[in-house]
C-alpha cells in the first residue's frame, strides 16, 4: 500500500517538474518573440502553452481555466486554446479509493454505507465525485480530494505566478499582483472540504426562500476535510435544455440569476465558479422546474459596503451621476480615478449592467456567441488603458468580475429572454447597509463561518 501511494506521489512530482520547466520554455519563448515584435507567432505560442499544460491533470487546469474566462487578461490567442483544456482528470483506481476512503474514515468505511460505487460519476481537477447509499436508504454523492493537492496546489500558483509575473512585464496595462493574491487565497480554499460543507449550509439559509433552487443537505457524520458527503440531487445536465421550449429555457435561467443574485444582493456572497458542470436541473411534471446547485467550493464573501459599492454604481450609470460612480469604484478600491479612466471603466461597467438596466425583455447580450462574450468590450477597455499608467485591480473585484461573466455565458448558452432588470430588482429589494450587516452576520454564524 505505501508503496503504491509513494509511486503515485513520485510520478505526480515528475509530472509537476516536467510541466514547470515546459512553462518556463514556454514563457521565455514568449518573452522573446514579443521583444522582437513577433506579434504574428502568439497563435503558435498560445497551443505550445496548451501543450505543455495540457501533460498535467490537476489545480493548474482549474486555475489556467479561470484565467481564460476572464476577457482580456490573456491575449485572444491564448484564452481560446487554454478554453479547450479538459478539466477531467485521470479517475483513481477502485483498489486506491478504498484507500483513500479508508484514510478518511477508518477501516470499517464500507459498514457506514449501505452501497458504495467504487466508479467516479465525475472526475475533476481536485477530485471525484462517488454515488452512494446511505444506511438509511438516502442516495448520497461523495467528492473525494486527490491525494497531495495540497503541495500540488501551491506547486501551480508558484507556476501561476511565472505567468502573471510575464503579464505584467510584457504587458502593463493592468497590475495582477493582488488578482494572484486573490486566486491562490480562493484555491486553496477549494481544498478544505470542512468550509464547503459549511458553505453548503449558508446556501441552505439564503435560498431557503427560492424553490427553483436546491441545496444538497451534507452529511458531517461521513465528511472530512478530504470527502465530502451530501444528499444526491437528481437532474439532468444543462445543455441537455438547449433545444427546449423557450419557457422553460427561461425558467432555468431565471433560477441561475436568483441562485447567483438573492446571496449576493442579501448577503454579500457570491458563487465564484458559475459554470455549466456546478448545475444540473430538475423536473416537474415533465418539465424543467429549477436548478441543483452542486458545487461550494469557490465562494466569496464580501463585507457589506462591497455590495453598497455594486447598488452605488447601477444607480449611478441609471441616473448618470458622476459623483455615485467615483463612489463606487473607490469604494472597491481603485485609486487615482480621473474623469478619463472612470470613462474607460464605465465601458465595461456599461457591458455587465447593460442588461440589468434595460427594463425590457432581452437576451443576455444580443447577437453574442457565448465563447466570445465580453471580449469586445474588454478589448475597447484595454487599448484605452494603454495611454494610462497600470491600473491596479482590487481583489475583491477579480471573482465578481468573473462571475458575471461566466454567469451571462450559461444564458447565451440557454438563449434565455428575460427582463433582467426586473429580477434584479426583485433580487436586491430595498437596499440598507445595516440590513445586510446584520442578515449576513446570523447567515454565517448559522453556518458556522466566520465574517469578511
Amino acid at each position: 500500500m505505501k508503496d503504491d501511494e509513494a509511486n503515485r506521489f513520485s510520478a505526480r512530482a515528475v509530472r509537476y517538474a516536467r510541466v514547470g520547466a515546459n512553462v518556463g520554455t514556454v514563457a521565455a519563448r514568449i518573452a522573446g518573440t514579443r521583444l522582437l515584435r513577433q506579434e504574428g507567432d502568439e497563435a503558435a505560442n498560445a497551443a505550445a502553452l496548451m501543450r505543455a499544460l495540457g501533460t498535467l491533470k490537476g489545480p493548474l487546469m482549474k486555475v489556467v481555466q479561470l484565467m481564460a474566462t476572464i476577457p482580456e487578461l490573456l491575449p485572444p490567442a491564448y484564452a481560446e486554446e487554454l478554453q479547450k483544456l479538459q478539466s477531467e482528470a485521470p479517475p483513481m483506481g477502485a483498489a486506491f479509493v478504498k484507500r483513500r476512503m479508508q484514510a478518511e474514515l477508518g477501516p470499517d468505511w464500507r459498514q457506514r454505507f449501505a452501497a458504495f460505487d467504487l466508479h467516479p460519476t465525475a472526475a475533476a481537477s481536485l477530485g471525484q465525485v462517488h454515488r452512494a447509499q446511505g444506511l438509511d436508504g438516502t442516495p448520497l454523492a461523495c467528492k473525494l480530494q486527490y491525494p497531495d493537492m495540497a503541495s500540488a496546489v501551491e506547486a501551480d500558483l508558484a507556476q501561476l505566478e511565472v505567468v502573471f509575473a510575464l503579464h505584467r512585464r510584457l504587458n502593463g496595462v493592468v497590475d495582477t499582483r493582488d488578482m494572484t493574491i486573490e486566486i491562490g487565497d480562493r484555491v486553496r480554499e477549494e481544498l478544505d472540504y470542512v468550509r464547503e460543507a459549511r458553505h453548503a449550509a449558508l446556501y441552505s439559509v439564503m435560498l431557503a426562500a427560492v424553490e427553483a433552487v436546491r441545496v444538497p443537505v451534507t452529511r458531517p457524520e461521513l465528511s472530512t476535510g478530504r470527502l465530502l458527503t451530501m444528499d444526491w440531487l437528481d437532474g439532468e445536465k444543462l445543455l441537455a435544455f438547449k433545444q427546449a421550449d423557450e419557457a422553460q429555457r427561461n425558467r432555468i435561467a431565471a433560477a441561475l440569476f436568483k441562485a447567483w443574485w438573492v446571496p449576493f444582493s442579501q448577503f454579500g456572497v457570491i458563487h465564484g465558479d458559475p459554470h455549466l458542470g456546478n448545475y444540473t436541473v430538475f423536473r416537474e411534471s415533465g418539465e424543467a422546474a429549477g436548478i441543483n446547485l452542486l458545487d461550494y467550493g469557490c465562494i466569496r464573501i464580501f463585507p457589506a459596503r462591497f455590495v453598497g459599492g455594486v447598488v452605488d454604481l447601477y444607480e449611478g450609470l441609471l441616473h448618470d451621476d458622476l459623483a455615485r460612480t467615483v463612489h463606487a469604484y473607490e469604494t472597491w478600491g481603485f485609486r487615482g480615478l480621473s474623469r478619463e479612466l472612470v470613462d474607460i471603466l464605465n465601458i465595461w461597467a456599461r457591458f455587465i449592467y447593460g442588461p440589468l438596466l434595460d427594463d425590457r425583455v432581452r437576451s443576455i447580450a444580443e447577437g453574442t456567441p457565448p465563447g466570445k462574450y465580453g471580449r469586445k468590450e474588454a478589448y475597447r477597455v484595454h487599448q484605452a488603458l494603454r495611454q494610462h499608467p497600470p491600473v491596479r485591480v482590487p481583489r475583491e473585484f477579480v471573482f465578481m468580475d468573473r462571475a458575471a461573466i461566466g454567469l451571462g455565458a450559461v444564458f447565451l448558452h440557454l438563449d434565455a429572454r428575460l427582463n433582467f432588470h426586473r429580477l434584479f430588482a426583485e433580487a436586491l429589494g430595498t437596499y440598507r447597509h445595516e440590513v445586510l450587516v446584520q442578515r449576513q452576520a446570523k447567515a454565517l454564524a448559522a453556518a458556522g463561518l466566520a465574517g469578511p
